[in-house]
Formats: structure tokens, C-alpha cells, sequence
């Protein structure tokens, strides 16, 4: 029975005259057999609880009689979330304290008027940062702080939603109290959001606290239920009681969207307990945790319906950044930024995969998990032929890793490997010390001419975006060179040959967003020779890298990037672009970079429809009505007249040439595609999570996340205007790059 109909039951009762019986003549008088019963049925403390008294509840437009200091509380509560913010929920009612005003570096005080503490609990909506001194809510009686809370996130990542909590104030009865919201913090999670306290005599709702679970490892997988959306709970993972990483995660209350999965194999035979910090009452979240042989619900691993088949995604969780691209002991390893414990970013920790042919690619157990330090961010990785750090032993030089760690302080750190699986951090880490709190992503590379390695770095500088350059001897000690302005996380830095001539040298600055600069290097400066040139033409594109270390007989510079392929509804998200090999060409402009798809993809390929030397006009028919594809690579080379527009239609997607604007326009995108001695080449990579387009020689790059109906195979091809004159057209069906299980 509800506290609402208790309540109803107290205020009819109250509203009836109740006769008084006599003492010779006993009567059933029904009022007092209702109070009866209800106490029975109820239990008397419930029906005689007195009712919640509202403190605050932050609906109004002002605070009133609640007093603000500084400017983090802006003129009234907030109506949800801020500018700049993630979203915040789980408040009540129409608004709430939310102290993100102005953002994380505004600081300020919420005070309430005294109040006389009259019930139990005080229970209240709490999110935020936690920072018990710096990002709190106190209560004080008599001046002095006797109950204090936090929000949950001291880290990047984190979640905006509020959760209940509540104090036991029942010592406290009949004093007078305040309450006051700190918020002296600046930087990451530097705010804090409250709503809706109220006394209260009903205890609410527990909170378990660091409530654990213990066992033998026995299996290979330890395998956590993800309900995705949930609130982010602080789970540790010990091994024979030594903390071995602390992860942030939406656990399944009840039943899981997903199951994310950690590797313990190389703890089999110990103790190994999982401690979540708060967790509701009546949380099953712990009890699902379990071991197994096999990773639970990875029965259809790379056959779902959202997985791309020659793009690498993870098996589980989210990717973003590719870090750490390196050819070592005749493996390519690809490492990333990976959430192993999430749909969306978080926990971040580098994901690792190696491949033998830059196609087929084997995930590997995460390289790096996130330490005292903080999380794993970006960088990158080097073989130190020459063992400078000292880490390599009887002859076999070490692969290192370069990142950053993301913490308070935000510093760069390495790591090393003897057999490119197991990874050591260096226990003098960190390497590089903060510069600001906004400095990430180190990138760097031996420099033969001055013999020493060369690192570039972003840095934040009073709101500047830089790139800084240091040297080291042995990648363990730096000294400042110089900077150069302009580019905003993960840089990349590297020499290309133009027009394939070794004597015609050219350095490339590039970072995020795959803008670039093209100039000299001497060892110390970067002198940029041209502005900052557009990289990709298309969306869903970032943070690409470089391969460092790929032999000399080889000699391409092959990059990956970030590929920005949502998939919802999956147990992972995102991917990475197909590997590309970037160029350096002369044009009327001067040197340019060029993007195209390597020529390992072309061992995918399975049948192939073939035109040539065949002129389409509006009234052709369409050479490409029978074909059919899920996964295809389609290249054509054509001669279009100066008012002829052509057109592919890939699986539903879009894709056409415009001459009369020298434009190449993948689904409404339009992008510059000039042609080459009136000339044009395109070549299209479709697969189940998005396009890769490619023209005018791979001066125009763009990749398209794009998600095909799957009962849509159909290809098509017309021109829409003046006529074409096609010299070659290759349509490839593709086969998975997976391993079929």
C-alpha cells in the first residue's frame, strides 16, 4: 500500500468525530478498527510518520531566501542543462542547482536560511564533480560541517545525471542548521548540481556502499552487464587485494543491454574481488558478474548486423582515436583509444590489434589501463632500434609507447614491450611534466640528421592552440625546441618525398581535424611554407595518425583515422577508416597531400562487373541494373563533356560527379574534385557503417558515415546531363576482412 494512501487514511480519520465508548456498554466503534487494521497492515511506524517538509526544491526563478556568492550559481537555478555542458537529468520538477554558470571556472557559494532540523533523514539529488571540499553540499549547525556530499566524477568522462543520497540527521533532532553548496573549483568537473531536499522521516531508498564480491580466478573473462544510459558506478578491480584499475560503469541493475568483458588470464589462480563504491539496495548488478571461457553474448562477434566487415571496430565498447600506428617484429599494431565498459567514451584505455597485411586484423588484450595517473589518452609509438631508453635485452629492441596520461596533473608518460603483448609502464613516470592542463597527444619520431628523438605535442596556451616541439635523447628526458600555432590535438609530423623524388623532401604538420601545413624542419622549427591546407572533404573523419617504422623497402606513409560510425543498438561503437597512403603531389597550387586506399584492400575482392570504353548519355540504359552488393569497391576512370553530371547510386547512398562545377557531392556533400588533364578517377569503398570516396587522383578524400538499408544491394549508374565518356568501370563485390566463425 502506498504512502499515499496511508496519508489519505490519516486526513480522513482526523476529519470524523470519534464517540467515546462507555465502559458498561462495550461498542465496535469502526474508525478505530480502520486505525487498527491500517497499523497492522502497515506497520504503526508508517502510519504515524509525520510528513516530508520541503527545504528547497529549485522550481522558482530565483533562489530566494537562499544567498549566493561569486557567479557559479548564476541569478537562479538553471532549467536543465547549460551551455557548453554535457546533459544533465535526473533532477525533479522544472529546475535545480547547477553551478556549470559560466562554466567549470566560475566559483561561488549556495547558503540556505536556517532551518530546524525536525525529521530523520535529509535525502536530496546530488551530481556533479567530487571534491569533498571544493565541489560539495555541507550541512553546518553551529558553524561547524557535520554531514557532507559529493557528486561522482573526478575524472574525465562521467555522467551529469544527479542521484539521491541522504544523511541521517537524527542525532540532530531540534537543532539549527544551514545548508551550503561549495563550488571552489576550477577545471574538469569543477561544478556541481543539486535539487529537491527534503526532510524526511521514511528512510529513502539505500545505498550499498563499497559493496563487494570475491572469487577464485578460474576463466579467461570476467564479464560486467552494461545497461547503457545507466548511471556510471565506480567499480575497482583488485587482484590478491592489490587495486589493479578502477573503471567507471553502467552497470545492469537488472537485465543488460550488453555484456563488456576483461581479460583476467594472466591472473588465473588468484583472488580477485570487484568492489562497486555506491550501488542500490536492490541492485542485482553484482551477482551477474561472472567468469567464463568465452566472452558472454559474443556468439555473433563481427556477424552483426552493424559491424562494419572491412573497417576495425572493437569487439566491445567504444573506440575513437587511433594511437600508437607502428610496424614491429612484422606486425602492424593499431592502438586506440578504447572505453572496454561503454557504448559512449570513458575509461579511456588503449586498445591494441596487430595485422600482417593492414586488412585482417586480430584484436589483442588492452595494452594500457588507466593507473594513478589518470586515463590513457592519446600518443603514439616508436621502435627504439638503437635501445636509447635501455629496455631492450640480447639484442631485441623495444617497442615504446609515448601517451598521455590524464590526470591532475596531465603529463606524458612510456611504456615498453619486448614482444609487442605484454607492456610495462616506465616506473619513473612520468617523462614530461605538465605544461598546462591542456597539453595531450604526444607524437614522436627518431631524427636521423640530429640523432635524437623529436616530439610533438599539443598545448593549450592562454587559449591558443599550439604545437609544441621537444628532443630527447633517450625518450625519457625533454627539452623545449619551439612551437607553432594553429592546430587543435593530435598532431602528427612527418617527411614525404614530392612526386615520389627523395630529393625533393617536404615535412607535413597535421593534427586533428587532418588540416595541414606543408614546410622545412631543421631539427629544432617547423618553417610552414604554406597556410594551413583542408585535409578530408567529408564528416566523421579525426584524429588520424601515421605508421612509424615500416621498413624502407616498403616506404609508405600509410594512415588510419577515426572513423565516426555510430552504431546503436550494438554492444560496440565506432571504427576506424580503411589505411590509407597519403602523398605528396606537385599542383598548379604547389605540393598537396593525397589520400588513397592501399592496395592490400584488394584481396577482399570476390567477383567483378567490368565496363569499358563506353560513352552514357541521359537515355543510356543502366550498366549497372543487374549488379548487386553488400560490400563493394567500385573505381571508375571517365572523360565527362564540360556540362555532364554522373551519377552512382550505392545501396541507397548517392554519389555523383558535377563538371559543370568540378565537384564531387557524396549524399548532398559537395566537395572540390578537379579535374586532371580533363580527366576524373572515383573510387568508392561502401560498407554497412559508412562510404569512403575518393577523386582527382586522391586530392579529394571523403569518408561518409552511412548506414544502407540492408535489404537495399541495388547499384546504379546515369548520367543526368550532357554526356561521359567512360573508359573503365570496376565494380567489385567484397568479401568480410573477419574471421568467419
Amino acid at each position: 500500500m502506498s504512502d499515499k494512501y496511508t496519508t489519505q487514511v490519516i486526513e480522513r480519520t482526523a476529519m470524523m468525530h470519534i464517540p467515546t465508548p462507555t465502559v458498561s456498554m462495550p461498542s465496535f466503534n469502526p474508525v478505530l478498527a480502520l486505525l487498527c487494521f491500517c497499523a497492522l497492515s502497515l506497520g504503526l511506524p508508517n502510519l504515524l510518520a509525520a510528513q516530508d517538509i520541503l527545504i528547497a526544491d529549485f522550481d522558482g526563478q530565483d533562489y530566494g531566501e537562499w544567498k549566493s556568492t561569486g557567479d557559479a550559481f548564476g541569478p537562479g537555478p538553471a532549467k536543465g542543462t547549460l551551455p557548453g555542458q554535457m546533459t544533465v537529468d535526473g533532477y525533479k520538477g522544472s529546475g535545480l542547482v547547477n553551478s556549470f554558470y559560466g562554466g567549470d571556472g566560475s566559483v561561488g557559494t549556495l547558503t540556505s536560511p536556517e532551518f530546524t532540523i525536525q525529521r530523520k533523514y535529509i535525502s536530496f539529488l546530488i551530481g556533479g564533480g567530487k571534491d569533498s571540499e571544493r565541489t560539495c553540499m555541507n550541512l553546518l549547525i553551529n558553524g561547524q560541517v557535520v554531514r557532507n556530499a559529493t557528486g561522482p566524477n573526478d575524472k574525465p568522462g562521467g555522467s551529469e545525471r544527479l542521484e539521491p543520497e541522504f544523511w541521517d540527521v537524527s542525532e540532530f533532532i531540534g537543532k539549527t542548521g544551514i545548508i551550503r553548496i561549495v563550488d571552489s573549483a576550477t577545471g574538469g568537473w569543477g561544478h556541481i548540481n543539486v535539487d529537491h531536499i527534503i526532510q524526511t522521516d521514511q528512510r529513502p531508498p539505500g545505498m550499498r556502499r563499497n559493496a563487494k564480491t570475491t572469487f577464485k580466478s578460474e576463466k579467461r573473462y570476467l564479464n560486467f552487464p552494461i545497461k547503457n544510459g545507466a548511471i556510471k558506478r565506480t567499480v575497482t578491480v583488485a587482484v590478491d587485494d592489490q587495486p589493479v584499475v578502477t573503471n567507471e560503469i553502467e552497470l545492469a541493475d537488472a537485465t543488460p543491454d550488453w555484456w563488456a568483458f576483461m581479460d583476467i588470464s594472466d591472473w588465473r589462480g588468484k583472488t580477485i574481488s570487484v568492489t562497486v563504491e555506491k550501488l542500490p539496495d536492490d541492485s542485482n548488478a553484482l551477482a551477474q558478474i561472472e567468469q567464463s571461457d568465452a566472452i558472454k553474448g559474443g556468439e555473433n562477434i563481427y556477424r552483426e548486423p552493424l559491424r562494419g566487415q572491412f573497417h576495425f571496430s572493437s569487439k566491445r565498447g567504444w573506440n575513437n582515436d587511433p594511437n600508437g600506428l607502428v610496424f614491429y617484429n612484422g606486425e602492424y599494431h593499431l592502438f586506440y583509444q578504447h572505453n572496454p565498459y561503454g557504448w559512449s567514451w570513458g575509461n579511456m584505455h588503449w586498445g591494441h590489434a596487430v595485422s600482417r597485411d593492414l586488412v585482417h586484423w586480430q584484436e589483442l588484450p588492452d595494452a594500457l589501463a588507466p593507473d594513478r595517473l589518470g586515463p590513457m589518452f592519446s600518443g603514439s609509438a616508436v621502435v627504439d632500434w638503437q635501445n636509447t631508453t635501455g629496455f631492450g635485452r640480447n639484442g631485441q629492441p623495444p617497442l615504446i609507447l609515448i601517451y598521455t596520461a590524464a590526470g591532475n596533473p596531465t603529463v606524458q608518460c612510456i611504456a615498453f614491450s619486448l614482444d609487442g603483448r605484454s607492456f610495462a609502464k616506465f616506473d619513473a613516470n612520468p617523462v614530461l611534466n605538465q605544461i598546462t592542463g591542456g597539453n595531450r597527444d604526444p607524437k614522436v619520431f627518431w631524427h636521423a640528421p640530429s640523432k635524437r628523438w623529436i616530439m610533438t605535442l599539443y598545448v593549450e596556451l592562454n587559449r591558443t592552440h599550439t604545437i609544441h616541439f621537444f628532443s630527447s635523447p633517450d625518450l625519457k628526458n625533454w627539452t623545449y625546441l619551439s612551437r607553432t600555432d594553429g592546430f587543435f590535438e593530435c598532431p602528427d609530423f612527418f617527411e614525404l618525398p614530392v612526386d615520389d623524388n627523395p630529393a625533393n623532401k617536404k615535412w607535413v604538420l597535421t593534427a586533428a581535424s587532418s588540416e595541414y601545413m606543408i614546410g622545412t624542419f631543421d631539427g629544432t622549427k617547423f618553417v610552414p611554407e604554406t597556410p594551413k591546407l583542408p585535409g578530408h572533404r567529408g564528416r566523421g573523419f579525426y584524429a588520424a595518425q601515421t605508421f612509424s617504422d615500416i621498413p624502407p623497402s616498403d616506404g609508405r606513409r600509410i594512415q588510419i583515422g577515426w572513423f565516426q560510425t555510430e552504431t546503436r543498438g550494438m554492444p560496440f561503437n565506432q571504427s576506424m577508416t580503411v589505411p590509407l597512403e597519403l602523398k605528396l603531389i606537385t599542383t598548379s597550387e604547389g605540393p598537396r597531400l593525397t589520400w588513397t586506399p592501399i592496395k592490400e584492400l584488394h584481396i577482399l575482392r570476390t567477383n567483378t562487373h567490368l565496363l569499358t570504353s563506353t560513352k552514357l548519355t541521359p537515355e543510356s540504359a543502366d550498366p549497372l541494373a543487374n549488379a548487386k552488393a553488400q560490400l563493394v569497391e567500385i573505381r571508375a576512370d571517365f572523360e565527362p563533356d564540360n556540362q555532364s553530371i554522373l551519377l552512382f547510386t550505392v545501396r541507397g547512398a548517392q554519389i555523383s560527379y558535377d563538371a559543370r562545377t568540378q565537384k564531387l557531392i557524396v549524399n548532398g556533400h559537395a566537395a572540390p574534385a578537379p579535374l586532371l588533364n580533363g580527366r576524373q578517377n572515383l573510387v568508392i569503398y561502401c560498407d554497412r557503417t559508412g562510404l569512403e570516396v575518393f577523386a582527382s587522383g586522391g586530392l579529394t578524400y571523403v569518408p561518409m558515415p552511412f548506414q544502407p538499408a540492408p535489404d537495399n544491394l541495388s547499384l546504379s549508374l546515369k548520367t543526368t546531363n550532357g554526356h561521359v565518356n567512360v573508359t573503365r568501370i570496376e565494380v567489385h563485390n567484397l568479401e568480410s576482412a573477419w574471421p568467419q566463425q
